[in-house]
C-alpha cells in the first residue's frame, strides 16, 4: 500500500483510535479537539474525504461521521502502529518472572490464556504444542507370520512401532521395500517427512506390501495429531460484552470454529497472516469475516509448535494485542524449550 500523506497518517491514527475507544463515529471538530491535531477542522475533514476515497475510511450513514473500514485497519496495522505502552511492558515484565511450576503443561496453558483474556479483553486461545508428522530417519520391516511389524526411528530417543496385516502376496517383497524406502530416507535434507514419501514411485512389484504401510503410515500419523489437537480459550465473557457479538448468531460461528476447528483458525490451509494478523474478510474462514485475530507461534522441545492468539472485533487495540500474545509465546517457547 502507498504511503500516505503525513496529515492523513495522523487523522487515519487518531480516527481509529477514537473508534476503539468509544465505538462512536468521528468527526473532524472532535478530532482536532479531542487529539490536539495542528490543523483546522476544515483540514481534517479534507483529510478524511481523501481517506474515504482511498478505502481507508467509511460513513456508516449520510449524517454520521466516520469509521475505519478493514483496510483501513490493515493500513494502520502495516504501516502507523505505534509501539506498546506500558501495560504491555509490564505484562512483559511479569511473564519474564514466571517460572516453570506448573506440575502439568495444561496447567500453565491455562494460567497464560487467562491472563492474556483478562489483560486485552479479548477471547485467548492457545493450542498445544503439536508435532507435525515424523521426521523418519531409518525403517525397519519384519514380518512375523501374517502381521508386519514396522519400527519406526525419528531420532535416538523418538521412535514408535506399527503392528498391520501383511498381504500374502506381499510377504516377499519386504527386502526389496526396505531398501526402497531406506534410499528414500537417504535424501540431502537429511530424511523426508512420512507424507512426503513419494509413493507414487513405488515400483509397481511393491504395490502389494507398500500400500498397506503407506495407509498404516497415514493413519498413525492422523491418531498421533488427534491427541494434541484442541485448545485452550479463555475470555467469551468479553467478547460478549464487545458491541460487534450482541446478537447470538454473530456469534456462533466463531465460537463452532474455535471449538471444533482451531488450528483452522490459527493457520489456515498454511496460510500466513500479514504480521500475524488477519483482519475481517483476510482470515478465509467466513465465521471471522467480523473479527480480528492476532497470534504468535512458539516452539517446544523436539520441534513440536503451538500457537498463542487473541481474538475479538476488528475495533482492536492491535500494538498492545500484538505485543501480549508475542510476550505469552516467547515466554512458552523459553519455558518448554
Amino acid at each position: 500500500m502507498k504511503p500516505l500523506p503525513r496529515r492523513q497518517q495522523q487523522v487515519l491514527q487518531a480516527t481509529v483510535r477514537h473508534y476503539v475507544d468509544t465505538v462512536e463515529p468521528v468527526g473532524s471538530q472532535t478530532l482536532v479537539r479531542r487529539f490536539g491535531l495542528d490543523a483546522s477542522p476544515a483540514t481534517v475533514r479534507s483529510a478524511m474525504g481523501a481517506l474515504e476515497q482511498e478505502g481507508l475510511l467509511t460513513q456508516p450513514h449520510p449524517s454520521a461521521g466516520r469509521v475505519p473500514s478493514p483496510k483501513g485497519y490493515r493500513h494502520y496495522v502495516d504501516c502507523l502502529l505505534p509501539a506498546p505502552g506500558p501495560a504491555a511492558q509490564q505484562l512483559d515484565k511479569e511473564l519474564a518472572e514466571l517460572s516453570l511450576q506448573w506440575a502439568a503443561l495444561e496447567d500453565l496453558l491455562q494460567h497464560l490464556a487467562r491472563r492474556l483474556a483478562d489483560f486485552t479483553g479479548l477471547m485467548s486461545l492457545i493450542t498445544r504444542p503439536q508435532r507435525g508428522e515424523p521426521r523418519l530417519k531409518a525403517m525397519r520391516l519384519v514380518s512375523s507370520g501374517d502381521r508386519l511389524l514396522v519400527f519406526l526411528v525419528e531420532s535416538a530417543a523418538v521412535t514408535s512401532s506399527l503392528n498391520l496385516r501383511l498381504p500374502e502376496e506381499g510377504a516377499g517383497q519386504l527386502e526389496a521395500l526396505e531398501r526402497w524406502l531406506a534410499e528414500q530416507l537417504e535424501q540431502p535434507a537429511g530424511g523426508v517427512r512420512g507424507s512426503s514419501i513419494p509413493w507414487t514411485s513405488l515400483p509397481p512389484q511393491l504395490q502389494p506390501s507398500g500400500a498397506p504401510l503407506r495407509r498404516a503410515l497415514e493413519s498413525h500419523n492422523r491418531r498421533r495429531n488427534r491427541s494434541a489437537e484442541g485448545a485452550l480459550t479463555m475470555g467469551l465473557a468479553g467478547l460478549l460484552g464487545q458491541p460487534e457479538f450482541s446478537q447470538t448468531a454473530s456469534l456462533r460461528p466463531l465460537l463452532q470454529l474455535v471449538e471444533q476447528r482451531p488450528h483452522e483458525l490459527l493457520n489456515p490451509h498454511e496460510l500466513l497472516a500479514p504480521g500475524g494478523v488477519w483482519i475481517g474478510a483476510e482470515h478465509p474462514d467466513p465465521a471471522l469475516k467480523g473479527c480480528a485475530v492476532v497470534q504468535a507461534p512458539y516452539r517446544a522441545k523436539g520441534g513440536a509448535e503451538g500457537r498463542v492468539a487473541l481474538i475479538g472485533p476488528m475495533r482492536m487495540a492491535y500494538a498492545t494485542a500484538q505485543a501480549a500474545v508475542r510476550s505469552v509465546a516467547a515466554r512458552l517457547e523459553r519455558l518448554l524449550s
